[in-house]
């Protein structure tokens, strides 16, 4: 089988010194990557971060790029209290949601509009940094919405949401 020998971040490009051989006997319900496949594996991409000393399994690795053409990566910064408790994974859908600043025009009277929102995808979610818990996600948005998402996130009016699986 195939091991993670050194840590991996999601959308790197796997090489042969990332991987290891392990003989180990498997119960065929364990998905992993057999030890004759590794030239199929080396040169794809991390779908995940791959951690070392884990096997690795065929649903880890992708031939394709994590931001597809037409898609635009737009960083977003996240200060502890805007975390949610489910935790960010590659591939997941959220909603870019555009929240007025406090005092600004327009949010001292109730409105009936829906607020603007983006579909975007998770394609990494850093660890909380130290001292400030701030986590940083980056999100691959439409290639039309990433200068509007990116401005959203600079003015401080941004706020990430989770979709539901089905995109809704």
């Amino acid at each position: 089988m195939l091991t993670v020998v050194r840590a991996v971040q999601v959308g790197q490009v796997l090489t042969e010194d990332d991987l290891g051989k392990a003989s180990l006997a498997l119960d065929p319900a364990v998905k992993a990557v057999g030890s004759d496949d590794l030239k199929s594996v080396v040169g794809k991409r991390a779908a995940v971060e791959l951690k070392p000393g884990s096997l690795l399994s065929p649903s880890q690795v992708t031939k394709n790029n994590l931001v597809k053409a037409g898609e635009q990566l737009v960083p977003i910064g996240l200060d502890p209290e805007q975390i949610p408790a489910t935790a960010l994974v590659p591939g997941q859908k959220v909603k870019l949601v555009h929240v007025p600043a406090q005092g600004t025009a327009g949010t001292d009277k109730a409105s009936d509009a829906a607020p603007q929102t983006l579909d975007g995808r998770v394609v990494k979610a850093s660890g909380a940094a130290p001292g400030t818990g701030i986590v940083v996600v980056d999100v691959a948005t439409a290639a039309a919405d990433g200068p509007t998402a990116a401005a959203w996130e600079a003015a401080g009016t941004l706020q990430l949401v989770l979709a539901a699986p089905d995109g809704e």
